[in-house]
Parts: C-alpha cells; sequence; structure tokens
C-alpha cells in the first residue's frame, strides 16, 4: 500500500449497516462502478472504512463514532490496495447541489432510467438528499431576497412560532392597616394611630420571551443537524454571535449576542444535584406557575436543616391569596412564635375564632383599649377583677 501509486475515487453511499458496527459504508464508486443495479447491486459493493479527524480518538468509543453520513452522500476517498480497488477509504465528503432526487424516472439529462426510477450513485431508501438545493445548511447560508428570508430553516420557522408571551407576574394589592396613619385619631375609641401602615401596591405586569436574534451571515455560522432533526449552531455573525443547541422536540437553549440565555423544555424538567445548590440572582427574579408548588425540604429528618428566609432592611414581605385559604400548620407538639419589634396589625373582615386546648395569658405593658359595638360576654369558672 503506498507503494505502487495512488489510486483515488468520488462515489455515493448506498449503505451504512455495517454488521461488524466499524462505521463502515458501502460506496459505489464513479468509473469503478456502473450505475445498474442488476449488474451491480448495493450489497455487492465493497465496504469502505472511514478516516476520522484527529480531534477523535477512534479507539475504546472515545470520540465521534459513528461519524454522519447517510445513504447519498458523495464521499472521496481512496483505495487502500490501488488498482484491486477492493479496499475503499473514505477521507471525507463532499457537498454540492443535487439536479434531482431519488426515485425519479429520468436524470437531470432527461435520460430513462429504471422503470422504479431507482438507480446507483443514489439513496436506494429514497430519504436524501431532500431538497435540489445546496447541501450547505439552511441555517448557515441564510438565503435571502431583497434582504428577507426566502428559504428559511423549518427550525428557525416554529421557533419563532413557539413564543411565550403575556406572563403574568405577581401583582400585589395596596395594604392599608387598621391602625391609621400618624396624627389621626379613631373617632369611635379616640386612640391615635401610631404609625404609617399603607404597604403600596406592586403590579407585577407581564414580560414576554424575547425572539431569536437569528441574523447569520455565510459562512459565519457553523451548524451541525443530525439526519433526526437535531441541531447545534456556533455563529460568528458579527453583531449576531450566538450558541444554539436544539432538540428535535423543540427543546433547547440559544445564548444571544449580548450573553441573554433562553431555555425551553418541551415537556418535563428534572435536575438532580448530588451536593449543595448555590444560586446568585443579582438582579430580580420572577417566577410563574400555572399550577402548584410543592417544597419538601429536610427529608431525612435530621435536626439542623431549616428553613430560613431573610429579607434585607426597607423591604417587605407579602402573601396574597385572591380567593382561598392561607395555613399555617404546626405539627408534632410545634409551635408557632411571632415576634415584632414594632406594632402587630390585625384586621378580620369577619369572625375572630381563637380555641386554646391549654391555658391563655396576655400581658400589657402599656394601656389596654377594647372596644366593642355589641354585646362584651366574659364566662368562667372563677372571674377575678382588680
Amino acid at each position: 500500500m503506498g507503494k505502487d501509486g495512488f489510486t483515488w475515487f468520488v462515489g455515493v453511499v448506498e449503505d451504512r449497516q455495517d454488521p461488524k458496527t466499524l462505521g463502515r459504508v458501502r460506496v459505489r464508486c464513479l468509473g469503478y462502478h456502473t450505475e445498474d443495479l442488476d449488474r451491480i447491486p448495493t450489497a455487492d459493493l465493497p465496504w469502505a472504512h472511514v478516516m476520522n479527524p484527529i480531534t477523535s480518538a477512534t479507539v475504546s468509543g472515545v470520540g465521534q463514532t459513528p461519524l454522519g453520513m447517510v445513504e447519498g452522500t458523495w464521499v472521496v476517498g481512496f483505495f487502500t490496495d490501488g488498482e484491486e480497488a477492493q479496499l475503499p477509504m473514505i477521507m471525507g465528503t463532499l457537498p454540492g447541489v443535487p439536479a434531482f432526487l431519488p426515485g425519479k424516472t429520468t436524470d437531470e439529462y432527461g435520460r430513462s432510467r429504471s422503470a422504479s426510477g431507482q438507480a446507483g450513485f443514489e439513496d436506494p431508501l429514497g430519504n436524501f438528499p431532500k431538497y435540489t438545493e445546496t447541501d450547505v445548511n439552511r441555517l448557515a447560508v441564510n438565503e435571502k431576497t431583497d434582504g428577507a428570508e426566502s428559504n428559511p430553516h423549518s427550525s428557525l420557522t416554529l421557533r419563532r412560532a413557539d413564543v411565550d408571551t403575556g406572563v403574568s407576574v405577581a401583582d400585589i394589592d395596596e395594604i392599608t392597616s387598621i391602625a391609621g396613619q400618624t396624627g389621626t385619631v379613631d373617632q369611635r375609641t379616640g386612640i391615635a394611630g401610631s404609625g404609617s401602615s399603607i404597604i403600596n401596591a406592586d403590579l407585577g405586569g407581564t414580560w414576554d420571551e424575547p425572539e431569536t436574534t437569528y441574523n447569520a451571515s455565510y459562512p459565519k455560522n457553523h451548524v451541525y443537524e443530525s439526519e433526526g432533526g437535531h441541531i447545534r449552531e456556533y455563529d460568528d455573525t458579527e453583531g449576531a454571535k450566538r450558541i444554539h443547541e436544539r432538540h428535535a422536540s423543540g427543546s433547547g437553549y440559544e445564548i444571544d449576542n449580548d450573553g441573554t440565555k433562553i431555555t425551553r423544555v418541551k415537556k418535563d424538567n428534572y435536575t438532580i444535584i448530588t451536593a449543595d445548590d448555590y444560586v446568585h440572582i443579582q438582579g430580580d427574579a420572577r417566577q410563574t406557575i400555572d399550577k402548584g408548588l410543592r417544597v419538601f425540604m429536610n427529608t431525612k429528618q435530621e435536626a439542623g436543616n431549616n428553613y430560613n428566609i431573610e429579607v434585607g432592611a426597607n423591604a417587605n414581605v407579602t402573601v396574597q391569596v385572591n380567593k382561598g385559604n392561607i395555613n399555617l400548620l404546626a405539627l408534632g407538639d410545634s409551635d408557632i412564635n411571632l415576634k415584632a419589634t414594632a406594632d402587630l396589625n390585625v384586621e378580620v373582615g369577619k369572625n375572630f375564632n381563637v380555641t386554646v386546648g391549654g391555658n391563655a395569658s396576655e400581658t400589657v405593658n402599656g394601656k389596654k383599649d377594647e372596644f366593642v359595638t355589641g354585646n362584651n360576654t366574659k364566662t368562667g369558672a372563677r372571674i377575678d377583677l382588680n
């Protein structure tokens, strides 16, 4: 090999179902094999080894294997056995512009083919090529007519149509406490207000998912697309640099030119972290959930695994239920502790019911005023008035 000249070839892949699973393909070579399938069926073509790049180790499963050729791919290579031409080696693939699709009864020159429309030098399965245009991916070409896209990739059309818009953000109403404002006096009790008690409304509004900033310029967008429809883009277009990876289902992510990242999961999302998780959001966080939210912590019931929330100075904590209940349960001989270093204001629109299973005690260090518009009833086995 290599001592009797260099014999090279150009051909078309017709079979990749290698029984030895070595990534080999059967190739029909121009000038060596006829296109007549009756004379040389695909099954009689020699198996060709594939020369992998140096970035693929190609040993013990390390590297990219098998490579991405399909039936109908044009390839270039050489015969390791020279003019015997029985041991082909493929060096690479050749893009082009197909003149016709497989399964036609006439070729690009109008010449008649077999009655079935099948012949050599094409995909026997009739899957590839898919269209009569350049073999370079549409996402890389970004063909335009009068400045407008004229042949967009189907995945790009789907992404633009599948944008989440008008997502609502928590909208908190203004809250006014019964304590009133500083300097005002309750006309029923004569009690002066103890301080400002208005909590301003927080109008959350809505937000829209940003649209893709795709604006590729040939040849700056480097695209990989699998035959199943998975896509990966590394776009170096000036002013529109992106990284995009997309599953055929539509799940994927895109990083725009300014670093904005958009992640879309079309079904369920699972995140498993075997150690600690640290998240630092240097701006605001907005979370909208269409259904329910369940948080379960300390599943091993070990001491010290606490649920702590700290809010910095000059900020409020507001929980608003538009129609429903707020339930706070402390089970298993647990206490509920409330401590307010300033006022504790409670306003009840209907009844105020308290049931104490044991003793109840109340200590007031200042004055206590009680105003009841109806009957004020106290019952007990013994009532002491001191």
